[in-house]
């Protein structure tokens, strides 16, 4: 292969995980009093996080669910298809769903926020535009700025859905020191692949406290599955 081509290629590479990079460091200055606030909300609930999310974003939910669930706070992944064909009916008023939508405007998982809300559920949506429709509805949203170049085309979710997918990362840290979650637990739910085989494990995460979650939201009324159906 000529040199310059091999090198173009790989220089083309490299643009895209700088700008996939600069995405991520940009969430960094986006950490604010709402991260706090999920924190607290995650940290004090008695149900479970229910991730759900189209797409790309389903893929990032799925990740999550898992990613919570192996430190310390339990969580499943509900696909909005699903969900609306029945399975929402696992979702309680205890449970705390995060909706995560670039764009806030699919259908699909606005309709399940709206239905889950109406028995009980808390809901979360990480979006890049706090305007859209999902922006308005969810109990608290979180608006992640779009960095396009790190969406090629603006089309493609690379960059913003990394950037969610961190937000998400740093929320399971800080809940996992706050329970002062171990690794002997973490080894015990993870007894599979490498991890299963380790023979020692790193020392106690330093601890930290959360504050109790304030629910700031005008009192709404709660449906019961029973009196939904006609």
């Amino acid at each position: 292969m000529n040199d310059s081509i091999q090198t173009a290629i790989i220089e083309a590479g490299r643009e895209q995980i700088r700008a996939e990079a600069e995405a991520l460091h940009d969430v960094l200055d986006q950490l604010d009093e709402r991260f706090v606030k999920v924190a607290s909300l995650l940290h004090g609930m008695t149900g479970k996080v229910v991730m759900t999310g189209s797409g790309t974003s389903g893929f990032i939910g799925r990740r999550s669910a898992h990613l919570f669930s192996v430190s310390g706070t339990p969580a499943f992944f509900l696909s909005p298809g699903d969900g609306l064909h029945g399975s929402m009916g696992a979702v309680e008023a205890d449970d705390v769903m995060i909706a995560l939508s670039k764009g806030g405007a699919s259908s699909e998982i606005n309709e399940l926020v709206s239905r889950v809300q109406s028995v009980g559920t808390t809901v979360v949506a990480i979006t890049a535009n706090g305007a859209s429709p999902l922006g308005q509805i969810a109990d608290i949203t979180i608006e992640l700025r779009n960095y396009p170049a790190a969406d090629p085309g603006n089309l493609l979710a690379m960059g913003s859905t990394l950037a969610h997918s961190t937000w998400l990362d740093a929320l399971a840290m800080v809940l996992m020191r706050a329970r002062a979650v171990s690794w002997e637990r973490v080894h015990f739910t993870h007894p599979g692949g490498a991890v299963g085989l380790l023979a020692s494990l790193p020392g106690q995460l330093d601890g930290l406290e959360i504050p109790a979650y304030v629910d700031e939201r005008p009192s709404r009324a709660v449906a019961s599955a029973g009196s939904q159906i006609a």
